[in-house]
């Protein structure tokens, strides 16, 4: 793995840091090729269910690098990460900052943890531009219409404590706290079935807006690998002798 992203695993848990503190962990290049790699990886192996995607150095990032820009033009691998995310649940523990491009990679996660005083927000329009990373849908689907239109019209930040009541954050954690809060919610998670909980991701993700219909039609496909797998079986027979499940994620 490139110095650009740094990666520790915690059982079933893969923790993915940004490491470029000194340009407050903004995507260049390097980072973003970097960043698809690590995701990829996490989600081919078997032995991961979840993932939490930090920052190093006290900060979440400052989103793409615009130094970076004016010589290497747009980051690679930065708008393939935006546009897909990661296939297995991925928990954004914020510190310090989730502005402009910060805010939708975390938005590119599926839950976001948060230090309390964290600010959240899509500046782009003080600066002639809007939030082409994906934060103009996602955050609407996220929060209320009325809180993400103003998000997006005035760029005005809100702070964490605020984010959560409207539905942004999912849980606040004091200062310096963020990450150790998303491995205790990651935690939760892990405990669960790795080919259920993925599933369960990916339908409700895709089903957002959709009629039931369409629901069903797409849920369907995912049922009959879940309930057929090795895990599947596992689960009744772990019930039934009163202990743990041992999951493999097949």
């Amino acid at each position: 793995m490139a110095d650009e992203i740094l990666t520790e695993d915690r059982g079933r848990i893969r923790l993915i840091t940004l490491n470029r503190p000194e340009a407050r962990n903004a995507v260049n290049s390097a980072l973003g090729q970097a960043l698809v790699a690590a995701v990829d990886e996490m989600d081919a192996d078997d032995g991961i269910t979840v993932g939490v995607l930090t920052g190093a150095g006290g900060g979440f990032s400052a989103g793409m690098d615009l130094k970076a820009f004016l010589t290497e033009g747009p980051p690679k691998g930065f708008s393939e990460f935006l546009q897909r995310g990661a296939q297995k649940p991925l928990i954004a523990a914020v510190e310090g900052f989730a502005l402009a491009g910060g805010l939708e990679i975390a938005l590119s996660c599926d839950l976001i943890v948060s230090a309390k005083g964290v600010r959240f927000g899509i500046p782009e329009v003080k600066r002639g531009l809007f939030a082409a990373g994906g934060g103009l849908f996602r955050l609407p689907n996220r929060i209320p219409y009325a809180s993400a239109m103003e998000l997006a019209l005035t760029g005005e930040p809100v702070l964490a404590e605020r984010a959560q009541e409207i539905g942004l954050v999912s849980r606040l954690a004091e200062p310096g706290q963020a990450l150790d809060a998303a491995v205790e919610l990651a935690g939760a998670i892990a405990k669960n079935a790795p080919l259920a909980v993925k599933a369960s991701k990916q339908i409700m993700r895709d089903t957002r807006g959709v009629t039931e219909e369409d629901a069903w039609a797409l849920q369907g496909p995912l049922a009959g690998p879940v309930f057929a797998s090795e895990d599947a079986k596992e689960g009744p027979r772990a019930f039934a002798e009163k202990r743990e499940p041992n999951w493999t994620g097949r």
